[in-house]
């Protein structure tokens, strides 16, 4: 009986050191993250808003971090190929997600494998901009007033363009429709840039576009600006109202793009990248760089983007089942 009590204590004895060893190892390994190279997925193709903002945000990143940060496209799904690569990568900080405002659209329209929100944990936004009201010049319109009476009047007579059913832009503009109550036709396209070409060919009428796809064409005058959507005015468009201004005033929405990673990543981790990010984000150049494509830099807490995250999912949530939105 005493040699077995002894063995057992021998027994405990030892599981508790190497408990101790391993929770020593373990949080060493996270004191001393990152060890090597961090990747960035971005779930669209090379050239596209939220590939600049990856590979802009990557360069400062990597110096705040002390590795290399590297930007991974995978594109494909809406979006959703990237993003269930990147949340069902171990948790350990190396593989994180560049999330777009269509991350929050596409629980509402896609059957997932993945919770947009459980299976995540926010690490920072990173940036904010307007989409630009945007319509063919030869449409005798000068205001976003002018634009709903005339399609009050001709209610299923304008038509708008979008990068697909169940697209951001899909979304927002469906959201104004929502909103002013008027009747515009919409015409899903395979891309933005498609929506846009035939916009400033007359073929539709209307477009809510990006800052950086949709600029050069008012700045050109192939495409006439009525507002952004955002509360303040775009620097680019001085004199463009924001659709609030313009008479409604519970309409804004933001184009926003920020940084998560898998479920389960540790605190001290989170907290060194959340960091890391707002450090990056007031880096020399990243500011100027941002205005290239009409953005601002965000920042803030992990928590302030986990609860926009979850505010955005509820709100396009409710204007797909009320609007019986769906995907391709």
């Amino acid at each position: 009986m005493q040699f077995t009590s002894k063995m057992n204590r021998r027994t405990v004895l030892s599981s508790a050191a190497a408990g101790l060893l391993l929770a020593s190892t373990v949080a060493g390994a996270q004191a001393s993250y990152p060890v090597k190279p961090v990747k960035i997925v971005v779930a669209f193709a090379p050239g596209g808003g939220s590939d600049f903002i990856a590979r802009l945000l990557a360069v400062k990143l990597g110096e705040k971090l002390g590795q290399p940060v590297i930007v991974e496209n995978r594109p494909g799904a809406g979006g959703n190929l990237g993003a269930e690569l990147a949340l069902k990568a171990p948790p350990d900080g190396y593989t994180l997600f560049l999330a777009a405002a269509s991350y929050t659209v596409n629980p509402n329209i896609y059957k997932l494998s993945f919770d947009s929100v459980r299976d995540m944990t926010p690490i920072a936004q990173l940036a904010r901009g307007p989409f630009i009201v945007a319509v063919n010049p030869k449409l005798p319109v000068n205001s976003l007033k002018e634009l709903v009476d005339m399609a009050r009047k001709q209610p299923g007579k304008l038509t708008y363009g979008s990068a697909g059913n169940g697209s951001i832009v899909h979304m927002v503009t469906e959201y104004f429709l929502d909103t002013t109550g008027i009747d515009v036709v919409h015409a899903a396209y395979k891309g933005t840039s498609p929506a846009l070409t035939d916009t400033i060919a007359g073929h539709v009428q209307l477009v809510f576009g990006t800052v950086a796809s949709t600029l050069p064409f008012i700045k050109s005058g192939q495409l006439k600006a009525l507002a952004v959507t955002t509360p303040r005015r775009l620097a680019a468009l001085p004199d463009v109202p924001t659709v609030m201004e313009a008479g409604y005033p519970s309409y804004q929405v933001t184009n926003w793009h920020g940084l998560i990673a898998p479920k389960g990543l540790p605190r001290d981790i989170q907290l060194k990248l959340n960091k890391a990010v707002n450090d990056a984000l007031k880096a020399s150049g990243m500011e100027a760089g941002m205005a290239q494509d009409g953005l601002t830099a965000a920042g803030g807490m992990p928590e302030e983007f986990g609860a926009l995250l979850g505010s955005e999912v509820a709100r396009w949530g409710a204007l797909a089942k009320k609007r019986n939105i769906r995907a391709d």
